[in-house]
């Protein structure tokens, strides 16, 4: 059964003529028909068919859509077009490959009309938004990639462009919203053919602006085809996902696509690092540059003085706009990381159209991120600060303990653990970074999926301990609940606990049991059943 973050679909449809989509897209016909019926009358006849939608999930296909089918990592695609059929796809577009197999099936000896080009996947992004009428096109669209501060970042960004548009919508990691209808993601950037209905959908609800997330998954796959941003923003790159990518170059490059006239009007790039500066040099589009660090290379716009806000948690700054003034602006979440995300995210909104002013007092004032130094428990009565994140690379952990540490007047104290099935090389870097920046260590499991889970704490483990760290304690606690608990026992009320790894996500997958799982409520419940005071 599809999500219903991908059935988010236009209530009332367009109809387009199959014909016209073959002109469009210089198409090759294939008519698969009973022998009987292979006559010029019948092949022609199927041409004025209808087309109201798109997908390429055979789970969520509805009466008159197009049946995208393409090679996937173990089965194509058209294997499942019998099925597609019976639920009321009109037609198919597909492969060569794909072709011979929908031969083979009973919808071959349907009359189903197919569709054929060389990469359908390449196509089904232009395809979808022919069909919805390019929405895209009729919308204020920011997207953001890189790394991490993705999330936090189009928060922010929505948050601005709020102040502009009456109605808004936000597609990411957790959730996906349409005016104030939100749905739980299941991943971060759909398929084109959902995008596009997506954003339809979101016209049909008022919506005037879209700010989304772009993962390098979907810049690789394809998922954002069809959609030219009016800004595209670049956070950072650092280690992740290699086990798809397969290094920092491939990694690179994926992001970079979005940094294309295919793909954006304009861009928006952090040169904190080696790959935005890179990427400013590289991109083929009009690029401004936002710099945050001191240290660092001088911006478009730059971060130029920082000190924290009133509230002892959020970050005031001082930016610099290319004409030379300085502007009083005000992260509200803690650390360098977030200067840096909010001073990404006043440029886009402000290159999106909103008044510099407007965008810089809505991200002050803006709200917290789920799952992104989200203070789950305030300081106070005897209890620590406590935060969840969703740092779960070696740098995004160092960058959160970096950023913890101003706010804490006693022991940073960190919970995480990492994903099995995924980038060993991360592991033994992630407890280094954590033996470096916090003082007491806390090693439990965090999706060890098929993996042995005590294999995993090991290595990350043999990082914390690597000479040269500074972490006073480590702490070695299988299950997280019990983790996050032994952390709150530990804790006194001048220290901070940060609970990495997870952040939104609300299950933990063990021996290929998807359990339910929430960092916040595990603080939670460990608070109800500890008195303050209580310490290890």
């Amino acid at each position: 059964m599809s999500s219903p973050q991908v059935r988010l679909r236009p209530a009332a449809p367009a109809a387009h003529r199959l014909a016209d989509l073959v002109e469009s897209f210089d198409l090759l016909e294939v008519a698969l028909l009973p022998a009987q019926d292979r006559t010029a009358g019948a092949i022609t006849g199927w041409r004025s068919v209808e087309v109201r939608g798109a997908t390429m999930d055979s789970s969520d296909v509805q009466a008159g859509d197009l049946f995208i089918a393409v090679p996937g990592q173990r089965v194509h695609g058209a294997t499942f077009v019998d099925h597609a059929v019976a639920v009321g796809a009109v037609a198919v577009l597909t492969d060569p490959a794909g072709v011979d197999l929908i031969a083979s099936g009973a919808a071959g000896r349907s009359g189903l009309p197919v569709l054929v080009t060389a990469d359908p996947r390449a196509l089904a992004g232009p395809v979808a938004a022919w069909v919805h009428d390019a929405p895209g096109s009729r919308l204020v669209t920011v997207g953001v990639t890189g790394t991490n501060g993705k999330t936090t970042t189009t928060y922010l960004v929505d948050a601005a462009l709020g102040g502009a548009h009456r109605t808004t919508a936000l597609l990411g990691t957790v959730e996906t919203r349409l005016a104030d209808r939100s749905t739980r993601s299941v991943r971060t950037t759909v398929e084109a053919p959902a995008l596009h209905a997506m954003l339809a959908r979101a016209r049909e609800l008022g919506v005037t602006a879209v700010t989304m997330e772009v993962s390098s998954h979907a810049l690789a796959l394809g998922r954002v085809n069809g959609l030219v941003l009016d800004v595209a923003g670049f956070t950072n790159l650092q280690r992740d996902h290699l086990d798809f990518h397969g290094g920092m170059e491939q990694y690179f490059r994926a992001k970079a696509q979005l940094f294309t006239p295919a793909h954006a009007r304009r861009g928006v790039v952090v040169v904190d690092d080696a790959w935005g500066r890179r990427l400013a040099d590289e991109a083929t589009i009009d690029v401004e540059t936002v710099s945050t660090r001191p240290d660092g290379p001088s911006g478009d716009w730059s971060v130029t003085s920082t000190t924290t806000a009133a509230d002892g948690v959020g970050t005031d700054f001082d930016l610099r706009s290319p004409d030379g003034v300085v502007h009083r602006a005000t992260s509200p979440l803690p650390g360098g990381i977030n200067v840096s995300n909010s001073a990404l995210a006043v440029v886009l909104a402000h290159r999106a159209g909103v008044p510099l002013g407007d965008a810089i007092r809505a991200i002050a004032a803006a709200s917290g991120v789920p799952g992104r130094m989200e203070r789950v428990l305030e300081r106070g009565a005897g209890r620590p600060l406590a935060l969840v994140d969703y740092a779960h690379t070696p740098d995004a952990l160092g960058l959160v303990l970096e950023a913890v540490r101003p706010v804490t007047p006693a022991r940073v104290i960190v919970v995480f653990g990492a994903g099995g099935d995924r980038d060993r090389g991360k592991r033994v870097l992630m407890g280094e970074a954590a033996g470096r920046h916090a003082d007491v260590v806390i090693v439990t499991d965090d999706n060890p999926r098929s993996e042995d889970p005590a294999a995993i704490r090991a290595e990350i483990i043999a990082g914390v301990r690597v000479p040269g760290v500074r972490a006073v304690r480590v702490e070695e606690v299988a299950d997280r609940t019990e983790a996050i608990g032994v952390a709150l026992r530990l804790a006194q009320e001048d220290d901070t606990i940060v609970v990495a790894g997870k952040g939104h996500e609300l299950t933990q997958e063990i021996g290929g049991v998807t359990h339910a799982f929430s960092d916040q409520d595990a603080l939670r419940a460990a608070v109800a059943s500890a008195p303050p005071g209580l310490h290890a």
